[in-house]
């Protein structure tokens, strides 16, 4: 999406950015930060945009399994570190998202089935806060600040860096096994099938792709924390169906994890649709396959539960719903745009769906009430007043109801190569 700043700092250091708050809020202008630009929406239209990509430290604790990172890095610079010591954060499909944006908006892993969301996994956060002053911030320190960043989109300060637990991973099997469509049917059944037996270390993807000019072709996507023998046996009846174009599971390095899913890396713009599904997906899945899915590009599912439907600190609280489906189209000549919402509103018409969203899959029109209950949002709007009363820190989904300066604040109108795990922040 175009972006409109009044200025844009590139800031070295907190102080950097501390200064630029105090500036921008002497004027009565707000503030944006951004690191990577991954998924950028309209909110820094007016406001002085922060470049934090020189705020790339990354420091391992290996022995208190922590790593503090820096709001300029992405999730491919923390696995490696991590890695190094047989351990991994909480990654979502793509390494060039930023670790802090991703965070902020509650942040869904390939292993959030085993550690719940990453937003969970915060020990501090660093900030300035709406004022200029730098701030280090803990549950304990300040319990209302610390639950607003964690997962609540980052309206309430400017991130510098957070400091996340790390997670012991000596092994990972991964990949995927992708088939003609004509296999979707058996696909989407056997995927149920394995889906409903799967331990919270296994995760499973479901896609549809149609790419131009070529056959679509369905695949399941697969990560699993274990040993190699292990997730042989859990993804066996993958092999059941036959007739596969390509198979890559495998052992496979914690810094590979990215291409699993193998997320294009050149922005593409395009209309983009999450919904969280609360029942089984297997004949919605087949029946996707069965007609024709253009103007749309792809469709996946990912399956949830475990630790997701735990409790939660985050604002979002417990992610209950089994599955979780995003579709992405990019509009083409006159007319386009309108074609790929209504295909999206065919798309999901024939599931289920809880009405909830993760923040960051908040496509644009759409009520941060469908991201947070009412109560939450309550408590996010308290803390925005009480912190930051002018408006000075701006991020991509406000809580105060005041909006983006009166542009949008975001939307599925985005220039993003996918999303649907937090990779609309950063």
């Amino acid at each position: 999406m175009e972006q409109k700043p009044e200025a844009v700092v590139e800031v070295a250091d907190a102080d950097d950015v501390a200064a630029v708050v105090r500036w921008a809020g002497e004027r009565g202008l707000a503030v944006a930060a951004q690191a990577t630009g991954h998924g950028a929406t309209g909110s820094a239209s007016g406001a002085v945009l922060v470049r934090t990509a020189a705020l790339d430290g990354v420091e391992v604790d290996p022995v208190r399994r922590t790593v503090r990172v820096g709001a300029g890095v992405s999730w491919g610079l923390v696995q490696e570190a991590a890695a190094a010591h047989g351990l991994t954060g909480l990654p979502g499909s793509s390494p060039g998202v930023g670790v802090v944006g991703y965070t902020l908006g509650g942040g869904l892993s390939w292993f959030g089935r085993r550690h719940g969301w990453a937003a969970d996994a915060v020990r501090s956060w660093e900030v300035v806060t709406a004022g200029g002053e730098k701030v280090r911030v803990t549950a304990e320190s300040d319990p209302d600040l610390f639950w607003a960043l964690c997962g609540g989109g980052g309206d309430v300060a400017v991130v510098t860096a957070v400091e996340l637990d790390l997670f012991e991973a000596p092994e990972l099997y991964a990949g995927a096994v992708v088939w003609p469509v004509s296999e979707a049917a058996r696909v989407a059944a056997v995927y149920e099938e394995v889906t409903a037996g799967a331990p919270e270390g296994l995760a499973l993807w479901w896609s549809l792709h149609r790419f131009p000019g070529a056959e679509p072709l369905v695949s399941v996507q697969a990560a699993f924390l274990g040993t190699a023998a292990v997730g042989e046996r859990l993804l066996a009846p993958l092999a059941s169906v036959g007739g596969s174009v390509r198979d890559t599971l495998g052992e496979l390095p914690l810094t590979e994890l990215g291409s699993v899913s193998g997320d294009p890396v050149d922005p593409t713009p395009g209309l983009a649709r999450t919904e969280l599904l609360t029942g089984s997906v297997g004949r919605w899945s087949a029946a996707l396959a069965a007609e024709p899915l253009d103007p749309l590009f792809g469709v996946q599912v990912r399956h949830l539960g475990g630790a997701l439907a735990g409790p939660s600190g985050t604002p979002f609280g417990s992610l209950t719903e089994p599955f979780y489906a995003y579709a992405f189209g990019a509009p083409v000549g006159p007319g386009g745009a309108g074609a790929v919402r209504e295909r999206l509103e065919r798309l999901f018409a024939g599931v289920a769906v809880s009405g909830r969203k993760p923040l960051t899959t908040l496509g644009a029109g759409e009520p941060i009430g469908r991201v947070f209950s009412p109560r939450a949002l309550e408590r996010l709007g308290r803390i925005k007043r009480e912190r930051d009363p002018r408006g000075v820190v701006r991020a991509a989904h406000p809580v105060s109801g005041r909006g983006c300066g009166g542009v949008p604040c975001g939307g599925a109108d985005r220039v993003s190569p996918k999303g649907g795990d937090g990779l609309f922040t950063g």
